[in-house]
């Protein structure tokens, strides 16, 4: 997880060749387990779900954190909760990438004001337990995810440069909460990224040397099963 290198121009920051699978406009965040001011508060924004991490970038200029990027390889302990009150929520922990702008873990809750968090949850499990099954040069259990790399040269980007081929995700749930970024919000880096995704493809773009695959745990809610 890397904190303030997902956002450019009021809008999202993504690699090359990363896909953007959902969008969320109105959503918020909460933060637990570290002491830093990056962390405190509630935060209102829009969340991402790429080919390769979850995004959230703040709605609020003046936040701390502008941008959370937590690559799926870094998730752990991941669950949709449905309280008898309240919003349906998913939470989890976090690991820091290092020069992510802040070391350890973090435990998160992301909120979705109109609806869609089982949804969202579903595929983000889904897609972290692919990128798990991906990272075949994964480290020990505790290992650090690969390291954060600055994005370089950017550009903004027109939607074919960043949605998913057609037919490729057709995993992906509907629901009235998702939608398509809005234009001229998404910048595309000149570098790829430097962690696996959904697609055994990005595995060229990461190296851990003298490791073997161990696969984070994810914990699973009792729901249909989505077939590609």
């Amino acid at each position: 997880m890397s904190i303030n290198t997902a956002h450019a121009n009021n809008g999202v920051l993504i690699h090359a060749g990363e896909y953007i699978l959902l969008h969320s406009d109105s959503v918020s965040m909460e933060f637990s387990g570290q002491d830093n001011d990056l962390f405190r508060g509630s935060k209102q924004g829009r969340v991402y779900l790429t080919s390769h991490r979850m995004i959230f970038n703040s709605k609020k200029p003046s936040d701390v954190m502008q941008s959370f990027s937590a690559p799926f390889v870094a998730l752990s302990d991941v669950e949709i909760e449905q309280p008898v009150f309240g919003a349906n929520y998913i939470k989890g922990k976090v690991r820091a990438q290092p020069n992510g702008n802040y070391v350890g873990e973090v435990k998160f809750k992301l909120y979705f004001k109109s609806g869609g968090a089982i949804e969202y949850g579903q595929a983000l499990l889904r897609a972290a337990k692919t990128a798990q099954s991906n990272f075949h040069r994964g480290g020990l259990a505790g290992d650090d995810p690969p390291p954060y790399a600055p994005a370089g040269a950017w550009h903004e980007a027109p939607p074919p440069a960043y949605q998913p081929p057609p037919g490729y995700y057709g995993w992906l749930p509907q629901h009235d909460a998702f939608s398509g970024p809005a234009p001229n919000t998404v910048f595309i880096s000149d570098n790829p990224p430097p962690y696996p995704g959904i697609r055994t493809s990005s595995t060229q773009y990461y190296y851990y040397p003298n490791c073997y695959q161990v696969a984070r745990p994810f914990c699973f809610i009792p729901i249909p099963v989505i077939y590609p």
